[in-house]
């Protein structure tokens, strides 16, 4: 069994700890710890938890981009169990490796629609991987794709030629989404896709990410504190506390039977909200 191939699945952890080093007067710190996760083909799995569960790091490693980006100096490293992306092992991954994974993978970071290049316009922006890898691909070739990209996000065509500040934030989320996918991946991984839009819009940005990844039948990993956007597009949820994956199943499952206190809690707080919760749990996390 090869990289690539179709019986390798998207995502498998056993055991998977993350650590950040210690960092001037700051200790070492375990960020995720002994994750079991399995993602099927053609799977959407969503990632629920606070602000600090290990969502993001779990997003920046598993998408290959922790190497190489930093956030305040610090860069999340595995320092126990596996974790195998599209069939590639992220432990000691060499740069050939991870230069095809990230090929393989569009990754949606949860500041993505806010730190677009201002200097570029949307036809650049989502241009710049492809030119970032081939300095030299044609550009008659490149237009084309990204003209098909910004179309498949539901942008007019006229975007094109705008700059980020000419968009709406619906708009600036769409090109970014554009930019993840530009390359046609067989994973993506989206952290936070509604932050920063507004709320008006949010459904429509989760809608559309569930219609391409229909369309495009690829897997997805959804990370969000939401779990209203995540009912909108996961099969299952995973929820994580302190590090930890403390829920895994269909929503219903998750919090028709908790086992941990924390899901628990959570569960309790939807129903208090939401009479209806118990037969159709949804709502926002960050109420609870």
């Amino acid at each position: 069994m090869t990289p690539g191939a179709a019986s390798v699945l998207p995502i498998v952890t056993s055991d998977l700890t993350i650590e950040y080093a210690p960092h001037g007067a700051s200790p070492a710190f375990v960020a995720v710890h002994g994750l079991n996760l399995r993602i099927a083909h053609g799977e959407v799995v969503g990632l629920l938890g606070e602000s600090g569960s290990g969502k993001s790091t779990l997003a920046r490693v598993l998408s290959g981009t922790a190497s190489s980006s930093d956030v305040g100096g610090l860069r999340p490293q595995i320092t126990g169990g596996e974790a195998t992306v599209l069939g590639f092992p992220l432990r000691r991954i060499s740069r050939r490796q991870l230069r095809r994974l990230t090929f393989g993978v569009g990754m949606l970071a949860q500041d993505a629609a806010e730190t677009l290049p201002s200097t570029l316009t949307v036809a650049e922006i989502v241009a710049e991987p492809v030119l970032e890898r081939d300095r030299r691909y044609n550009r008659r070739a490149l237009d084309t794709r990204v003209a098909t990209m910004v179309d498949a996000v539901r942008l007019p065509l006229a975007a094109l030629a705008k700059y980020p500040y000419e968009l709406s934030s619906g708009q600036r989320q769409r090109t970014a989404l554009a930019r993840a996918l530009i390359f046609g991946p067989s994973l993506l991984i989206a952290d936070e896709p509604t932050a920063g839009v507004d709320v008006l819009v949010r459904n429509a940005v989760v809608d559309l990410i569930g219609e391409l990844q229909r369309e495009r039948a690829f897997s997805a990993l959804v990370i969000s504190h939401d779990l209203a956007v995540l009912r909108r597009v996961a099969n299952r949820i995973g929820v994580m506390h302190q590090g930890v994956l403390v829920g895994l199943g269909t929503i219903d499952e998750v919090f028709h039977d908790p086992w941990h206190p924390y899901v628990a809690e959570l569960a309790a707080a939807l129903a208090a909200d939401n009479p209806a919760a118990a037969s159709d749990p949804s709502g926002d996390v960050d109420s609870v």
